[in-house]
Formats: structure tokens, sequence, C-alpha cells
């Protein structure tokens, strides 16, 4: 047992002492070399699951020698450790979805206010000069005396219809501007509940293993320990390399578009010009076109089936659901199911079982690194899962608010990439 435990320290310091964060510079005169350092960072972030696989065998060892003394173990430390940090990864996300919650909140109560504030100044004027009508502009021409009057009136006409005019143009723009931020509002609340149901099924499973663990272990505060340093280093190196790597597809997509937007505004001179050429050498030639319409129809919401299990039509198979609802322990692709239960009728579509939760989906399949996901794999966050469609975007069952819809893959920390086709 005491050797076990100075492998376990000694394989423990190695590894914490490996993860490091390195830090990628962020600058390119080109996407292209934008992809290289995503290229880096990514092989950065294989290595840090390298070495969290390295604390598992560890562990394992423990394992090994403890049932060669002929004590009863089993695998709850691994869970311990990926338990323990999905927890943490959840309570973090609660805790940023909350402060986005409040500055949402803050924005909306001003809107709200302002809107309040411009009624009450134009209420009594607006209202009396529109239920009566352009008259009163006439009426107050009419009361002219001389031509002089009449000048100095119109002018005085046309500063009161601006000034109505004016006050009536931010009164609509605040009120769409209050629609915008209660709709916000209510999509990150919704996000939010459904992220603590997520959380409270984490937790649920979390109190199950630790009992196990307590009965399997004779050490369990010093093993407990181990794993929670682990898992909070494991947790933090994964966080920062997803945000580095969202933060590189930020830069990537907008230097692509700038790219992009060159490249057809060269063509564009370019057609441009030979058009300019043709018409000198062939004078004025008629062009005729037509245009050939396909008539569309619409009926009710139709799905092609699964057809053959391949990735690609496994992501074009999910992308159908988009906009169909979200309902907490469902797995009906059309009446509601939630992140898991889309995942696993999805799969289950192409004659393919998974497991039902996000957590067991976690370790199933097989482990690929988040630079070699192909469409049809499943990302797995801590409490949640999404099926992957390919260049950053996934499709997930999301919360009750806005039901199955598209994403991008890095909107939350992931905690592994699982591929079963």
């Amino acid at each position: 047992m005491k050797k076990g435990k100075r492998i376990f320290s000694v394989l423990t310091i190695a590894i914490l002492t490996t993860i490091q964060l390195v830090a990628v510079p962020v600058w390119a005169a080109t996407s292209s070399d934008l992809k290289k350092q995503k290229e880096e960072l990514q092989n950065q972030q294989s290595q840090t699951q390298d070495a969290y696989d390295s604390a598992s065998d560890a562990a394992q060892e423990i394992a090994d020698e403890q049932t060669e003394l002929g004590e009863q173990i089993d695998d709850t430390n691994d869970q311990l450790v990926g338990l323990i940090a999905d927890i943490s990864l959840i309570e973090d996300e609660i805790a940023d979805k909350e402060a986005e919650i409040e500055v949402t909140q803050a924005a909306y109560d001003e809107a709200k206010a302002q809107e309040e504030k411009l009624y009450q100044e134009m209420c009594a004027r607006i209202k009396y000069m529109y239920e009566k009508g352009e008259t009163t502009y006439v009426e107050i021409l009419m009361s002219a005396t001389s031509f002089s009057d009449f000048t100095t009136k119109a002018e005085y006409v046309e500063q009161l219809y601006e000034y109505d005019r004016q006050q009536l143009e931010a009164y609509v723009e605040v009120q769409l501007e209050k629609a915008t931020y209660k709709v916000k509002l209510e999509d990150e609340k919704g996000e939010l509940e459904t992220t603590k149901e997520e959380l409270a099924q984490e937790q649920e499973l979390l109190q199950k293993t630790l009992n196990e663990y307590k009965l399997a272990y004779a050490d369990y505060e010093t093993q407990l320990a181990n794993a929670r340093a682990q898992a909070a280093t494991y947790k933090e190196q994964l966080k920062a390399q997803t945000a580095q790597i969202a933060s590189l597809d930020s830069e990537i997509k907008a230097k692509e578009a700038e790219e992009e937007a060159a490249r057809k505004a060269a063509e564009e001179a370019a057609k441009k010009a030979a058009q300019e050429s043709a018409n000198a050498s062939s004078g004025s030639d008629s062009t005729s076109s037509s245009s050939s319409s396909t008539p569309s129809s619409s009926s009710g919401k139709t799905y092609s089936p699964a057809g053959e299990a391949t990735g690609d039509n496994i992501a074009a198979y999910a992308c159908q659901f988009v906009g169909n609802p979200y309902v907490f322990g469902g797995t009906s692709l059309t009446d509601g199911c939630d992140c898991s239960g889309f995942v696993y009728s999805v799969y289950k579509a192409f004659g393919i079982t998974v497991p039902r939760t996000s957590y067991a989906l976690n370790s199933a399949g097989t482990g690929v690194a988040y630079e070699d996901a192909r469409p049809g794999d499943v990302i797995v966050y801590a409490g949640h899962c999404a099926i992957y469609l390919g260049n950053g975007r996934i499709v997930h069952a999301s919360s009750e608010k806005t039901g199955i819809k598209y994403g991008y893959a890095t909107y939350r920390t992931i905690t592994s990439v699982r591929r079963f086709v």
C-alpha cells in the first residue's frame, strides 16, 4: 500500500509539473497563420488530455496493488475526478451566466425607465397633437396677422413638427431596445435553469459515487484530496485552452471574411474590366436572360430517414430537428428531448446504442482530440453534450427556451470528444 502511494505521489507531481499553460502569441497576417497557431494550441490541449490519462493510469496502479493485497477495489477514483471536474465547470458556467443575466437585466431596466420617462414627457403633448390632427398646425398659421407674422409662425410650426417627430422616433426606438433585451433576458434565464438541472444531476451522481468511495477506500480523505487537486488542474488547463481556441476561431473567421471580401472585390473588378472590353469590341449586343423557377410546396414538416450510419449522415439527420422543443428527461426528437436524449435518439435511428447521460458519454465510444473531430462525433461538456457538424459548429438540445438549435463547439469548456462510427 505504501509503495502504491509513493507511485501515485511521484506520478502526480510529474504530471502536475508537466501541465503548464503555454501562452500562444495571437497575431498573424493571414488566416493560415492563425490556423497554425490554433493547431499548436490544440496539440497542447491533446497533451493535457494525455496528462490526465496518465493520472488515471497512476490511480489504476494503486488499484492493482490493492487487488494483489486482496482488497476489493473498483474504479471510483477516475469517476470521482471526472465528476468533481464536471461539477466545478458547471458551477463556473452558472456563475458566468448569472453575471450575464445581471448585465442584461440592468440594460433592460434602463431601457424600460427611459421608455417610461419619454412617455411621461410626450404623453400630454403627443396625445393632444395626434388626436387633434394636423389642423392644430393650420390654426397656428391662420392666426397670422401679416406676411411677416405668417413667416415667423411657419418656422415655429416646422420646429414643432420636427420636435414631435424626433420624440416619437426616440420612443419607438427605446421600445424596440427594451423588447430586444427582454427576449435576450428570457433566453439567458432559460439556459441558466437548464444548466442548474444538469448540475443537480451531476451532484446526485457525485454523492452516490462518494458513498461508494468511502466504503472502498480506507484512506478516503487522502485519495479525495488528490482527486480534487488533479481535477482542479485538469479543469483550469482545459478552460484556458478552450478559451484560447475560441479566441483563435473568432480571429480566423474575421480574417477569412476579410480575405474573402478582398477576393470578391478583385473578381468583380476583373469581371467589370472584361465586360467593358467585350462591349468595346462587339458593340451594343443585346442580351437575353431566362430564369426558371422550381415550384415549392410546403406541407407539414417531414424528416428524411436515417440512412447509412456515417458521421456525415448522422450530422445531417440531427439538423432536421432544429426548432423542436427541449424537454428535460425526454428522448423524442419531435415532441421534446434533453441534450443526452437528443444524442441518444439520433444515434438510435442509425441502430447505434449510446449511453443515455452526458456523464456516461464522456467515457464511451472512442476518444479523439478536438482538432480531429469529424461530423457526427459527440462533443461532451460538464453536464451537457452535442453533435458535431464540422467547422466548429454543433447542434444540440440547448434549453426549454431555445429548444434544439445550432451553436459553436467552444461555447463551453469541452471535456471530451467521442466517436461511435
